[in-house]
């Protein structure tokens, strides 16, 4: 069984998403998207989950839950 060790994550500056994406380490990557987008926060978004998972639902757009205008 596969390990449940990646988490999907939201970018957003203000109330905007401005990028998803997934990681190992929220810390981290949170504090790499603050040296290139400072006044970002990140969020995660659902539970963690396996690899394989997370790949798909990054190659998707993420889970989106607002309208696409």
């Amino acid at each position: 069984m596969a390990e449940r060790d990646t988490f999907k994550y939201q970018l957003k500056k203000g109330g905007k998403i401005v990028h998803r994406g997934i990681t190992n380490d929220l810390n981290r990557r949170e504090a790499e998207h603050q040296e290139r987008f400072p006044g970002t926060k990140l969020t995660q978004e659902g539970r963690r989950v396996t690899r394989e998972s997370a790949l798909k639902w990054e190659r998707r757009g993420g889970k989106r839950s607002y309208k696409k205008s």
